[in-house]
């Protein structure tokens, strides 16, 4: 396990959550991520899933990761349980890829399908980056829930779909700016959370949600306040 107040040179991989409802996208992001950022950092991927070794072969098909590098874990108890309530396997999945890659820059850990409320242990992850899709409707940030109002980043996704819907990603935009404008007990944020809108069919790089990663990285890495 990693101290918590580690040095720099010892605190170990950023490790980033991927969660969101079934069909947002969070493999084909995953995939984007991976290879856009694999040439400045040293990465490795965590799919918890149902469907994990599908996922895996998907990530590796697509040219994100050598496939050694992507772990999957089937825990037998829902995506929500086994990254927030019993968070042994994927923890284990995590460790043992950070011994078998060492020294690793970035472990993304990507959750199975989820409702609004999928959250990740902080135990398990440093950022949470949550999921949706403009084709699940244009109301689905107004409905909030701990997935869309407080994850670190918030990628709505598929804005290609827009105009064959049709979704409004005006009204989108300004519901998902109300619900991460506050935190706990509806106290105001100094700075609403972000959220990025995406479409990889027209950015397959991901480059702005990548360009997120680098700002962490960059926070992950500076030395720490004695």
């Amino acid at each position: 396990m990693r101290p918590e107040t580690p040095d720099p040179g010892a605190r170990g991989p950023l490790r980033i959550g991927v969660g969101g409802p079934v069909g947002s996208g969070k493999t084909s992001l995953v995939a984007a991520l991976c290879r856009t950022l694999r040439a400045e950092l040293s990465i490795a991927v965590v799919v918890d899933d149902g469907h994990a070794p599908d996922d895996t072969e998907l990530l590796a098909e697509r040219g994100a990761l050598e496939p050694e590098r992507i772990a999957a874990v089937q825990t037998g108890c829902s995506p929500q349980s086994a990254i927030r309530d019993d968070i042994a396997a994927n923890l284990e999945a995590v460790e043992a890829l950070e011994a078998a890659f060492a020294p690793l820059d970035l472990v993304l850990i990507e959750s199975g399908g989820g409702s609004l409320g999928t959250t990740f242990s902080r135990g398990l992850i440093d950022r949470q980056i949550f999921v949706i899709d403009v084709a699940a409707g244009d109301r689905l940030p107004r409905k909030g829930g701990p997935g869309i109002a407080s994850a670190d980043l918030l990628v709505v996704n598929k804005t290609d779909l827009a105009p064959h819907v049709p979704a409004d990603l005006e009204l989108m935009r300004r519901d998902a700016a109300a619900q991460r404008s506050t935190g706990p007990g509806g106290v105001p944020r100094e700075t609403p959370l972000p959220t990025l809108f995406t479409s990889l069919s027209e950015h397959p790089g991901a480059p702005a949600v990548a360009d997120w990663i680098r700002e962490l990285m960059a926070e992950h890495r500076a030395p720490v306040a004695a």
